[in-house]
């Protein structure tokens, strides 16, 4: 059964201006043909913004999802079906007249191995006209490895990817494979502190971290010595939950306990804040992590709950490192302990 869309009413009138408005500028304004076979002229944006205030009427050749648009043409006023991409789409009667037909593409409108038409069935006949519906602005999830050397295959994980063209900085990469959530690339030369970023025919989607600048993406970055006060090693699980990739960091902490991580030094000084995801494995509302830096001269206590939350830690509240070598967990919801699950771990470039 199709999704009837609800058109608030502020919509409705502005979408119903933009009809009156052009077909009284039509030249078929005043001709009725409507039994005779339908013709597609043209397909536009509705003219509207979200004031009400109208736009010029330009024809387009491509539409978007969970947008309006005018089919305008002759013999539309019997209009009993529109399809684009063979998708059955709803319309209002009331959004019709011989000339025009004001419509919203659905968004569960196929994009892929598509026909690319528009069809319109009417009493007296049916049209198909060239219209590509496009899919949405790609979704970008994650990229693994985030660390990646030259020549490493990478994936990206995300959503519409159709046709996909991925870019390291400014530098185009070359896809190997793709399917509308995974893509998988060769990582271009100096692509070091660049933002991966995947683009479809509608929009562009970026990379929140930038390539190297990772300290855990499946593995620990660097030569990492790692241990809790409890005396149980974190460990790197691949059967728990993740953010992103293969696994995750496991932290099972007994109450107000904690874990040290030691790193290589590095130089910070290209970056504006420390960043992870992280979850909960307890319920309780009170779950709490603090974050330690620079042996205890700062702490940033955060609430964290049982869904993947992404925690960002501007340095100027940690006083400004320039190097960074160190970073400290306490379990600090007072109830007793709690596993915590932590992934995508690293920088964000200034």
């Amino acid at each position: 059964m199709k999704n009837i869309k609800i058109v608030t009413l502020t919509a409705c009138i502005a979408l119903m201006l933009s009809l009156m408005l052009f077909s009284s500028c039509s030249d078929d304004a005043n001709t009725s043909d409507s039994a005779g076979p339908p013709v597609i002229e043209s397909v536009m944006p509705s003219g509207y913004t979200k004031d009400g205030s109208v736009l010029p009427l330009t024809p387009v050749t491509k539409g978007d999802p969970k947008s309006y648009y005018i089919i305008h043409g002759k013999g539309l006023l019997t209009t009993e079906k529109v399809y684009f991409n063979d998708y059955d789409t709803y319309f209002r009667p009331t959004f019709i007249t011989d000339t025009d037909i004001v419509i919203l593409i659905d968004e569960n409108t196929p994009y892929s191995n598509s026909s690319n038409k528009l069809k319109v069935v009417t009493s007296y006949g049916t049209v198909l006209y060239d219209f590509v519906t496009a899919p949405p602005p790609p979704t970008f999830n994650w990229f693994n490895s985030i660390n990646a050397a030259t020549g490493d295959i990478v994936t990206i994980d995300g959503k519409y990817f159709l046709n996909p063209i991925v870019t390291v900085g400014t530098q185009q990469a070359t896809v190997v494979s793709s399917t509308l959530t995974e893509i998988k690339f060769k990582m271009p030369a100096n692509s070091a502190d660049k933002l991966v970023t995947v683009s479809n025919i509608t929009g562009t989607a970026a990379s929140s971290l930038a390539v190297g600048a990772a300290l855990y993406d499946d593995v620990v970055q660097g030569d990492a010595g790692h241990w809790t006060w409890d005396g149980s090693p974190f460990i790197t699980d691949y059967a728990v939950d993740k953010a992103q990739g293969n696994a995750a960091i496991k932290l099972v902490f007994g109450g107000w306990s904690g874990a040290d991580m030691k790193f290589n030094s590095r130089n910070v000084s290209k970056y504006k804040a420390f960043r992870v995801k992280i979850k909960s494995v307890s319920a309780n509302p009170d779950a709490k992590l603090t974050f330690v830096f620079g042996g205890w001269a700062y702490t940033v206590q955060k609430s964290i709950n049982t869904s993947w939350t992404t925690i960002e830690i501007p340095f100027s509240a940690i006083g400004n490192p320039t190097t960074f070598d160190q970073l400290t967990f306490q379990e600090s919801g007072n109830f007793g302990g709690n596993t915590i699950l932590m992934d995508e771990m690293g920088f964000v470039l200034k």
